[in-house]
């Protein structure tokens, strides 16, 4: 991180480093710098980290700039934007800003929770939910392959989640605002930051045994034609209260509780600054995809 501040500041750029102090900090920090009159907020740190920084700055002009960490940094993957610090760091001045839509999940009374990348309910959130922190630090993201395998011979359960007037039945969903997934796969095939929808794709079924052959289609891009598998485009998506109540809830790699939920669109909410010809390679990417786009099963 040193070496990438110097970096920018031998550009003409310096910056001001402000250290978390624990979980959910980020969020305030974020937002007293936009108070501050702050020109522009760079998060040094991995998805949650991202995350809390675009709850304390959703809906301000300032512009969000990443120096990739973490465990599995899904956005820089999504961005191409460098793989450490410092190469991020070397092309931030050539970026462009972009205001793109967020995600805004609500649970219960409390304020909605936005995120920028996905939320997962299901599978995915009770893997979450059950991680070995001390493992995760010390394997990384095996520590999440690690979790998911220890779910085999397991039953899951199944949820109802509403999109336009139709119910579907699920164990796994995921509302994607881009296509990249734990920085190894692509789930959601055709979604761009630059929609200002989800691309919802739900897997259906409660055998822990049937997710490993999902799994397996992901990883060959086999999923979107395969049984099983429905694939949806909306602005919005209900999960009522289920009748097992340990239905979990993440968004961006951040455990958020168990159903009911509500996920919705909210536009042109955040500024985000993207290498050049991203936008010019995701809509050429989109358009080789557009089959994909309609409901499929």
């Amino acid at each position: 991180m040193k070496r990438a501040l110097s970096s920018l500041a031998d550009c003409g750029m310096p910056v001001q480093s402000i250290p978390t102090t624990g979980r959910g900090t980020a969020t305030d920090i974020a937002r007293d710098a936009v108070e501050r009159g702050a020109d522009l907020i760079l998060v040094a740190g991995g998805d949650g980290t991202i995350n809390e920084v675009v709850n304390g700055m959703a809906h301000s002009g300032v512009p969000l700039g990443i120096l990739p960490a973490g465990t599995a940094n899904v956005l820089a993957t999504e961005l191409g934007a460098g793989k450490t610090m410092e190469q991020a760091a070397e092309c931030l001045l050539a970026c462009t800003e972009e205001r793109i839509a967020l995600g805004s999940l609500s649970m219960g009374s409390g304020p909605p929770r936005y995120f920028l990348l996905m939320a997962g309910v299901g599978l995915d959130a009770e893997i979450v939910y059950d991680l070995n922190l001390k493992l995760k630090d010390a394997l990384g993201k095996a520590a999440y392959w690690i979790g998911g395998f220890r779910k085999l011979g397991s039953r899951l359960p199944v949820f109802t989640v509403e999109v336009e007037g139709r119910a579907y039945q699920a164990g796994f969903a995921l509302v994607g605002r881009v296509r990249n997934y734990g920085g190894d796969l692509e789930i959601a095939p055709t979604i761009s930051l630059f929609d200002d929808d989800f691309e919802i794709v739900l897997f259906e079924g409660e055998s822990s045994f049937r997710y490993l052959k999902y799994m397996f289609a992901v990883g060959t891009g086999l999923h979107q034609r395969m049984r099983g598998v429905t694939i949806l485009r909306a602005r919005s998506a209900v999960f009522p209260a289920p009748a097992d109540p340990r239905v979990h809830v993440q968004v961006d790699g951040e455990y958020m509780g168990t159903l009911p939920a509500k996920v919705e669109i909210v536009p042109r909410a955040l500024t985000l600054l993207v290498p050049p010809g991203f936008r010019a390679s995701r809509l050429a990417s989109a358009q080789r995809g557009q089959w994909t786009t309609s409901p499929t099963r």
